[in-house]
């Protein structure tokens, strides 16, 4: 009581209401002036998704070997650690929950990794990301093990957002972390979306304009946070990362979580608007790139990086005069022994749409920025020559226009070289003819070179497409998709099962059989087989009913924390669970469900009722085909002849019904892999807390064989 009084009357002493939050959250600020190294650059190392795991030695292993000593020839103001730093999983990888012996590794690693590094613990900051949350029933708790061995932990850095300004110079870099992992930490498979609430984006917004009422002191932003956009949800009140990032005119957004399943390093440009799909990288903006309004600019970057756990990844993030740039880097064939970071001129592909041809244009910037070709080049061993070559691609080809010696920073520990060069002679309508190329050359003999990068000068960006992985991980907004793709695949299925039973009932003689080979339609053809689905009555009314059950009932019962509390139940809205120190919690994690139940809904219910529907089809088919064979067709002669060769090139062994079997199984195997992987996952008895999701698919799919097979 006595210190709160304390810190309420030293607030109430100050002018500055910065000043007063400062002292109120001492742990969420921090100004660290940099001295001695270039005054116009600073750059910062971020490490992603380390995944340090009992069952993998190699990891850790690697990470102290390698990224204490890189860290020493680097020597970067901040390293940031964007989440899973731990793996929290089985050696069957089915089984989601914190490790205290994995923390413990963790924490042992990086007081090496520090202590080899020569670096200050200070500028390490780490945070969640969601194996490390994997089955933590509470922030603070027992098997909240971050907040025991993390190090923002240990220098009791205990809120979601913290922030750190790198003062160089006259210019002011601001860093904020943002930990946006669930409160109530489920365990995998349905912990996989950021969930910042309103609170957290409060606090996100106040950190990031604590500097905003110096307006005379340039100041570049950057945020760091494990999720990517597109999967982070919306707070309760419909509000999101990407608009306090976009009202703060954030340079960069650097996050991990998704490897390098979908892509090396996956990039996203947004600007001001809520979209379900960005079909592009760039997200553009109509009219004239000229505003030469000190307005700032809506617009930001989002660069996943890749992760340590197989790819060994490291990312360099430079800050030059503002203009921010990275450089990643992989040591799964080992350390480095020479690293080159290119800062200037910026890659084209990686520029602001309206920022950097404004800043060009109305000479926001200072010129003698561009008046120089500037890299940082790190070596374990003394650099004896750093050249830089400009090539023209006009001619399709790579044609050299210009090779430059740079020199290094007269400063001391400055790792900045620098070349002169006529910027006005590289202007071009095209933001990619021009590409550069640094060489750099140790001692030793030993050459490094960058990979040739296009650049514009004056500010013109050049397009990046995704690929279809690429859009589907970040492209979409998943979210804000989930619910609407829920409810299109149910709709779908409940108009597959009733209107072909409505056509049943009020139109029997049409889409027969025999009809449907004169027509050869194929809207007949999907009407016929559909409507022979109806013909199983038995089979009709369970699909019918199973679908109810989904919208209704839970889907299975498990235990979704590490430690043995009582059991929660999901539905298609989330997880609803008891916690010991609070009331019931309806529906938590949601939309993190969607890697079960959209899996269920497409590859299995969906699958078997269509699977079902062909096998009433060809149970039909074939008994039109035996009562043709038999004599008992009514028919004319000519048309029972067709009919009879039709049926014997199609159905006269029944490879239909055998490649529908094969597709049963199919629908067995994929239901078989999930249900298996629930049972481990959340310590399930199939047959005790999820009978009829385990069962009633693979029950029905037997018996619509049986009674194909008795055709």
């Amino acid at each position: 009581m006595g210190t709160l009084i304390l810190v309420v009357l030293a607030c109430l002493s100050l002018i500055s209401q910065s000043k007063c939050q400062e002292i109120a959250r001492p742990n969420s600020r921090k100004v660290m002036e940099l001295r001695g190294s270039p005054q116009s650059v600073i750059w910062v190392v971020q490490l992603s998704d380390l995944h340090f795991s009992v069952h993998h030695p190699d990891r850790a292993l690697d990470f102290r070997t390698i990224v204490g000593p890189t860290l020493s020839m680097i020597n970067p103001s901040l390293v940031l650690i964007t989440g899973d730093l731990t793996d929290g999983k089985s050696k069957d990888m089915l089984t989601m929950k914190q490790d205290k012996h994995e923390w413990i590794e963790y924490q042992q690693v990086m007081d090496d990794v520090i202590r080899t590094s020569r670096l200050d613990k200070s500028i390490f900051y780490d945070l969640r990301g969601n194996h490390d949350n994997f089955g933590v029933p509470v922030v603070g708790g027992s098997f909240d093990f971050f907040s025991q061995y993390s190090i923002s932990g240990q220098l009791g850095r205990r809120g979601n957002v913290n922030s750190v300004t790198v003062q160089s110079g006259d210019r002011k870099h601001l860093f904020v972390g943002v930990d946006s992992t669930m409160t109530v930490g489920l365990r995998g498979p349905t912990n996989v979306f950021g969930h910042p609430t309103d609170e957290l984006l409060s606090d996100l917004d106040t950190e990031l304009s604590q500097w905003d009422s110096l307006s005379s002191e340039p100041v570049t932003k950057i945020s760091f946070g494990h999720f990517p956009l597109s999967f982070s949800a919306a707070s309760s009140s419909g509000k999101s990362l990407k608009d306090i990032f976009l009202k703060h005119s954030v340079s960069a957004y650097l996050c991990g979580h998704l490897h390098t399943k979908f892509g090396k390093n996956l990039k996203r440009h947004h600007r001001l608007g809520h979209h379900l799909f960005q079909l592009n990288i760039h997200q553009n903006l109509s009219g004239s790139k000229k505003n030469c309004s000190s307005l700032p600019v809506e617009e930001f970057w989002e660069w996943e990086m890749g992760d340590w756990r197989k790819s060994r990844a490291m990312r360099i993030v430079a800050i030059d005069h503002g203009h921010v740039s990275f450089a990643d880097l992989r040591f799964d064939s080992g350390a480095k022994k020479t690293i080159i970071v290119p800062t200037f001129p910026l890659d084209s592909r990686l520029m602001f749409d309206t920022a950097s041809g404004r800043d060009y244009e109305c000479q926001a910037m200072n010129r003698l920025a561009y008046q120089t070709i500037r890299a940082l080049v790190f070596s374990v061993s003394p650099v004896v020559s750093v050249i830089a070559r400009i090539y023209d691609s006009t001619s399709g080809h790579h044609d050299l226009v210009l090779e430059a010696q740079m020199i290094k920073s007269n400063l001391s520990s400055g790792d900045l070289y620098a070349a002169p060069w006529n910027y006005q002679a590289f202007e071009d309508p095209s933001p990619d003819r021009y590409w550069l190329q640094i060489e750099a050359t140790d001692i030793m003999g030993r050459a490094s070179l960058t990979e040739l990068r296009p650049f514009s000068v004056n500010g013109l960006s050049a397009k990046l497409t995704w690929t279809w992985k690429e859009f589907l991980v970040m492209g979409c907004q998943w979210d804000a998709l989930y619910y609407p793709i829920f409810w299109f695949c149910l709709i779908s299925m409940f108009a597959v099962l009733i209107i072909p039973k409505v056509l049943l009932t009020f139109s029997k003689n049409q889409y027969q059989y025999k009809s449907l080979i004169a027509d050869k339609s194929l809207i007949s053809f999907v009407i016929w087989v559909l409507k022979e689905l109806c013909k199983f009555p038995v089979i009709w009314f369970s699909l019918l009913g199973y679908l109810f059950y989904l919208i209704l009932f839970p889907w299975f019962y498990g235990q979704v924390f590490t430690e043995a509390a009582e059991r929660g139940y999901m539905t298609y809205k989330g997880w609803l669970v008891n916690l010991s120190i609070q009331k019931k919690v309806e529906f938590i994690g949601s939309p993190d469900i969607l890697m079960i139940v959209l899996s269920h809904l497409v590859f299995v219910v969906l699958s078997a009722i269509l699977t079902i529907a062909g096998l009433a089809a060809e149970r039909e088919a074939y008994r039109v085909h035996m009562l043709t064979l038999s004599g008992k067709k009514e028919d004319d002669y000519g048309h029972e002849r067709r009919c009879n060769g039709r049926s014997k090139f199609f159905f006269g062994r029944r490879l239909v019904r055998k490649l529908l079997l094969v597709v049963c199984l199919a629908i067995y195997w994929k239901h078989f892999k999930s249900c298996r992987a629930l049972a481990k996952g959340y310590e399930m008895n199939p047959f005790l807390h999820f009978p009829i999701y385990s069962l009633f698919i693979p029950l029905l799919l037997a018996y619509a064989a049986y009674k194909t097979q008795r055709a």
